[in-house]
């Protein structure tokens, strides 16, 4: 399938999925690597987690002229070893997806909405959070609350971070599209402001923060 969209948003970042039909050797041929990243997949032992480098490295190759150096900070997240640009990286096993800004920190998740997320609100969700669950909507309220937590984690690129007590959603109501208003709480107290996006489609949901 390739690209599946690409799309500008808040403030000049731009979201870019690609979905995930070929086979390894196809995306072998339409990604571009490093040769250090070669070698550590040719380790990776599962055939899903190969092809989802590989769909993430063809994806690259889409957005960037040139070939991209990928870093990664302490926590995971990754940077642009020769670029000033921000990203973020999300995958699951048929979805890819990437997050850029010229210079705004940027965090992305992508889930499947296939998945039981009833393992979240014993790990991640605070008891106010907890208290305000759909009923109805249980399994995507908890999914929008997961999504959501993880791109701001990735957009604060720390490590220890407590997802129950220091990543605070206000209370919303689960929908197709929409945005959360999340609180994260430092551990010396201090609290940062953010507004997190996210929009279902084709049973899964996109979570994003830029700034």
């Amino acid at each position: 399938m390739g690209l599946f969209f690409s799309k500008e948003v808040d403030g000049g970042a731009v979201i870019s999925v690609w979905e995930i039909t070929e086979t390894e050797e196809e995306l072998l041929g339409l990604s571009s690597i490093p040769h250090d990243e070669m070698e550590e997949l040719q380790m990776t032992k599962s055939s899903a987690r190969r092809k989802e480098r590989l769909a993430v490295r063809a994806l690259l190759n889409e957005l960037f002229d040139g070939k991209v150096y990928l870093g990664h900070h302490d926590n995971g997240r990754p940077f642009l070893q020769n670029s000033l640009i921000e990203i973020s990286i999300s995958h699951t096993g048929r979805y890819v997806c990437v997050l850029t800004h010229p210079e705004d920190s940027v965090g992305v998740d992508i889930e499947s909405l296939e998945r039981n997320f009833a393992s979240v609100e014993k790990k991640a969700l605070s008891e106010d959070e907890i208290a305000n669950l759909s009923e109805r909507n249980r399994n995507l309220h908890l999914a929008i609350h997961w999504s959501v937590k993880e791109a701001v984690y990735k957009r604060m690129s720390l490590t220890d971070v407590d997802f129950a007590r220091q990543i605070c959603l206000k209370r919303f109501t689960p929908r197709d599209e929409g945005s959360v208003d999340v609180e994260f709480i430092h551990k010396d107290g201090y609290i940062e402001e953010f507004e997190v996006n996210y929009e279902i489609f084709d049973n899964h949901i996109l979570a994003w923060i830029v700034g």
